[in-house]
Formats: structure tokens, C-alpha cells, sequence
């Protein structure tokens, strides 16, 4: 039997992720003796199979686009072929660099252990940690719960072979010819954009609710359709999916109406399951609902006094950007800052197909349902008024919203290259900007960034080149 050793600390943290690693960061500047524990790479999910190789790709696939439209602009460039193994080793040391990095930060943090090994809630102040060395536990006067989340799958559809999840895909040996996507959310149009610009013959998208990314606005999906539509994707929406069916060769998709695609890969995109199964949580009577850790939405404790959770394992947005400010504010909150609690709706989102799609803030509908339909004000600017966007060969709009003389509580955007403006967009939102406000604000030109100067000033009642 291993030889079992005791380790005291202010903060055991379980999980390395995104949310994980910024809550030991922060709490190392904050003076408290931290152990963060990870089975797997430091980075998580979002560093190694997530946010950045997808991001990489869709680079990549950008890189092609430009090429296909360089005769309209003057220039004639050809694409001669496309290298998937070129494209992976690319995506493999952007991540490797960042990887390498993130490593010499965690070690050079004052009060920071890093300890690999596969971590375990043995107690309500204690962590078991298995390794080849042996089983170690970790006594901490509060512990961390962040241990991600996995592709999910649905019930009767095993994945393997031709049918895969997200992290089979970034690394698949061949641009798919014809593939069928399951779950139109990021994840799947995401990946249906980059296989359509690597050259991809067909791309079908299947979504068993109304509309394309439906957690957005939805003048937001149905731009987005549109785009598709143009580009030559291929989405079913509406109707459930019933099976699939594999041979060396290919998939047969069934839906519930009895429609049938045929492609040569399907990708299962319906989203990612918290993290939670055998690892003790339970156990110690945290409170687990359809697996996710239910906390308190201020402090981040669960129904544990002392233990806190962090990340994708908390109900909502599954964004690393979440995570990190989670981890920040679970340091604070234990180090007794008494940190301000994160606003889920002024998390800033992004899709990053082509077009992308930036948003922050309430939906029109969500917004109708906090202030009614006569207590808002919404108003669209059309990127074929912006000389940057035209330039790029965009389309797309800024779409406000607002409280009745009051703030802007929604900001909906969606255009090539269109992310880069989140930031003001989630400063707008945030701090309760009015439009009049952002009216009085300067924004250079010609760029982008002069639509949602333009959306406001319109809003304001002051339109310069629309109509209000």
C-alpha cells in the first residue's frame, strides 16, 4: 500500500483549468498557501482541446477565404492545396507555446504547489491525490471544486469510428468531404464555418430547436442563417434527431420525421456535461443537480461551508472567461475581499464563425420579460453604413437594446471580425452606459469600431450616417 503523507494548506483546488488555475494564481498574489491538482495538462480543457486549437483553425480557414476572394478585390491569389498536417502542426505550437507559458507561470507563483495526479474529494477539508508515486492527501481550510466538463453525447449514440465529439475533429487526419453536424449551438456552427472554408464539399447542420446559436437574439440566429445559406451550409432545423447509423465509409442520420442525411463524418456538437461523477462530491453532501455543483451565486460556496466551485461544473454560460473570473473572485472571496458578485448576464460571448457574432447583456426577448414589451427601445445599424466593414466585404448589424430612457441592457453584433468590438460593447453594458453617454464618445475612422458609435448616436437620437 502507498504511503499516504499530509499536506496543510489555505486552498486546495481541484482542477486546472481555466478556473482553477486563475483561482490559484490569484490566490498565491493574495499571501495563501495553494495546492492546485490536475490528473490531466495544465490549461485545461479551453488550452488544449477547446477555445484555442478550434480559434487556431478557424484562422486558418480564414487565411483560405481571403485567398478565394482575393480576384474580387484585385488580386489573384490561388489556393493549391490544403494540409491537414500542416494545419495541425500549426494549431499544436500556437498551443504548445501558450501551454509552455502558462506552465512557467503556475511555477514561478509564490505559495503555488502544482501537484499532477488524479484528485478526489475524500473529505469535507480533504483532497486524495493518486499518482505513480503514490496516494497523498491534501488538508485544506477550503477547497476548490474545478474539474470541467466533457462532450456530451446523446442517449443510444455512442461515440467512435465515424462519429465523433469536438476533440476527435481538431485533430482528424483529413478535411471532412461532406460531414453532418449534430447541435447547432458554437461548438457546431463554429466547426461547420472552419470545414467549409478548408474546402469541406457539403456541410449540413442538424438542430432539433428553431434556429441556428438559439441562446442568442434572435435577429442574431437568423443573420447568421442567412450568411450560412450564402456560403453554402446546409442546416435542418426544427426537428429532433432519432439515430444514427455507421460503416467504414460513412453515417446515416435519421430524424424524427424519418429525414435522412448521408456524410462521411458526424460530428456530435450538442454541448459539454459538467465534470461531478465519481469524485466525491456527493458524497460530502454538496448539492448536485443533473450533475452540475448548485452554489451561491455571490460567494461561489456550495451547500458545504468552505468548499466553492468554479467553471463549467457551475450552472451557466460554459465560457473560460467565466472560469477565470470565477477564480479570481472564489481567491478574493476566501482571502476576505468581499469581491463584488459577476453579473452572468454582462458576460461578453462570442461566436467565432464566419460571420462572428459578439454579444452581451439581455436578448430583446429577455429584456421584454424583465421591463415589458412598451418599457424597451431597440434599434439595428447596418454595417452597409460602415466604411470598414465594406471595405472587409462584410455584412452584418449592431443591434441595441435598451431600457425605456434608461441604459443599454443588450448589445448584438454580427460581421466579419466583429468580436474585436466586445470589449466596449461589455463596458457599455456593464456600466450601465446610457446612449447619450457613448454618443459623446469619439470613435476612430474608419474602423469597425464606429458602429456602435453610430448605433448610439441613432439611439440617442442624434443619427450621423443612419436614419433613427
Amino acid at each position: 500500500m502507498a504511503d499516504e503523507t499530509a499536506d496543510q494548506y489555505d486552498l486546495v483546488i481541484l482542477g486546472a483549468g481555466s478556473g482553477g488555475y486563475a483561482a490559484a494564481l490569484r490566490a498565491g498574489e493574495l499571501g495563501l498557501r495553494t495546492a492546485l491538482v490536475e490528473k490531466d495538462k495544465l490549461g485545461g480543457t479551453c488550452l488544449h482541446r477547446g477555445c484555442v486549437p478550434t480559434k487556431t483553425m478557424l484562422h486558418v480557414g480564414e487565411i483560405a477565404d481571403t485567398a478565394h476572394e482575393g480576384e474580387a478585390v484585385g488580386v489573384k491569389i490561388s489556393v493549391d492545396s490544403i494540409d491537414p498536417q500542416g494545419i495541425r502542426s500549426f494549431k499544436d505550437k500556437i498551443v504548445g507555446r501558450l501551454y509552455k507559458g502558462l506552465q512557467g507561470l503556475v511555477k514561478a507563483a509564490k505559495g503555488v504547489d502544482y501537484i499532477e495526479g488524479y484528485g478526489r474529494l475524500s473529505g469535507r477539508n480533504t483532497v486524495s491525490v493518486e499518482s505513480e508515486s503514490g496516494t497523498r492527501t491534501l488538508t485544506g481550510k477550503n477547497i476548490v471544486l474545478a474539474s470541467g466538463s466533457f462532450s456530451k453525447t446523446l442517449p443510444g449514440l455512442e461515440l467512435g469510428g465515424r462519429i465523433i465529439d469536438s476533440e476527435v475533429a481538431l485533430d482528424l487526419p483529413e478535411i471532412p468531404k461532406n460531414p453532418i453536424i449534430l447541435g447547432g449551438g458554437v461548438i457546431g456552427v463554429e466547426f461547420a464555418s472552419v470545414w467549409k472554408s478548408l474546402g469541406a464539399e457539403s456541410v449540413t447542420i442538424v438542430e432539433g430547436l428553431p434556429h441556428l446559436v438559439a441562446n442568442e437574439d434572435e435577429s442574431l440566429s437568423k443573420a447568421l442563417e442567412r450568411a450560412f445559406k450564402k456560403r453554402g451550409i446546409k442546416f435542418s432545423l426544427g426537428t429532433f434527431f432519432e439515430k444514427a447509423e455507421q460503416t467504414d465509409s460513412g453515417v446515416t442520420v435519421t430524424l424524427a420525421d424519418g429525414t435522412t442525411f448521408e456524410g462521411d463524418y458526424l460530428l456530435v456538437a450538442v454541448g459539454r456535461g459538467p465534470n461531478t461523477k465519481d469524485l466525491g462530491y456527493e458524497e460530502q453532501g454538496i448539492e448536485i443537480d443533473r450533475g452540475f455543483v448548485i452554489v451561491d451565486r455571490s460567494t461561489l460556496e456550495t451547500s458545504v461551508p468552505g468548499i466553492y466551485a468554479v467553471g463549467d461544473i457551475v450552472p451557466g454560460l460554459q465560457l473560460a472567461h467565466r472560469g477565470f473570473q470565477q477564480g479570481i473572485l472564489v481567491a478574493e472571496e476566501i482571502a476576505g475581499l468581499r469581491p463584488a458578485p459577476i453579473v452572468e448576464s454582462g458576460i461578453p460571448r462570442v461566436t467565432y464563425a464566419e460571420p462572428q457574432i459578439g454579444s452581451v447583456g439581455l436578448t430583446e426577448k429577455q429584456a421584454v420579460e424583465q421591463f415589458g414589451a412598451d418599457g424597451i427601445e431597440t434599434y439595428e445599424y447596418n454595417l452597409g453604413g460602415n466604411g470598414k466593414s465594406q471595405i472587409l466585404g462584410t455584412t452584418g448589424f449592431v443591434k441595441l437594446v435598451r431600457e425605456k430612457d434608461g441604459p443599454v441592457v443588450g448589445i448584438h453584433m454580427i460581421g466579419s471580425r466583429i468580436s474585436e468590438q466586445i470589449g466596449e460593447a461589455q463596458l457599455i453594458v456593464n456600466w450601465e452606459a446610457f446612449p447619450e453617454d457613448v454618443a459623446a464618445l469619439i470613435h476612430a475612422h474608419p474602423t469597425q469600431n464606429e458602429a456602435l458609435g453610430e448605433a448610439h448616436l441613432a439611439l440617442a437620437g442624434k443619427p450621423l450616417h443612419a436614419h433613427a
